[in-house]
């Protein structure tokens, strides 16, 4: 896994949120919830972003956090369920993801714990999140690709 610094700049988000375990649900939740309300709203060509709040080593699955994003413009109001949230700005190790929804979690795995370190990187505390670029497509498998981002110091 090749790791590299990235700069982002502070992104202003509007999203919804999925409570319950990491893996296949987050999977329905984008494929039956977001993308349904993304594209109901006129932001299917923006790039998104998926926000885990809790870590799930630490936090019970029923209890796990994730956050959908869509980038928004300045003025967007965001009408329930949808909420606005700011990603912060600033420097990221970033890893390019190729694969499907059920071995993102392994990923994820394998960039904290051994290509982050093997980078001399050192994670910062913030939000990890991967970003999906406005063009991103699945393929026929629920292949697609995404960078993962992890703050740092």
């Amino acid at each position: 896994m090749e790791v590299r610094t990235i700069d982002i700049a502070p992104t202003r988000v509007a999203y919804l949120r999925y409570t319950g375990p990491f893996g296949p649900g987050i999977v329905s939740f984008w494929r039956d919830v977001f993308n349904p309300w993304r594209a109901a709203h006129g932001l299917m060509a923006r790039t998104t972003y998926g926000v885990a709040q809790d870590d799930p080593g630490t936090t019970p699955p029923e209890r796990c956090r994730y956050d959908a994003c869509v980038e928004v413009d300045a003025g967007y109001v965001a009408e329930a369920p949808a909420a606005l949230a700011e990603l912060p700005g600033g420097r990221y190790a970033a890893a390019r993801y190729r694969g499907n929804g059920s071995d993102i979690g392994a990923a994820w795995g394998a960039f904290y714990g051994q290509a982050l370190p093997a980078s001399g990187l050192e994670a910062a505390p913030g939000p990890c999140f991967e970003r999906y670029p406005a063009n991103y497509t699945e393929d026929a498998d629920g292949v697609f690709e995404c960078e993962l981002c992890i703050p740092i110091k």
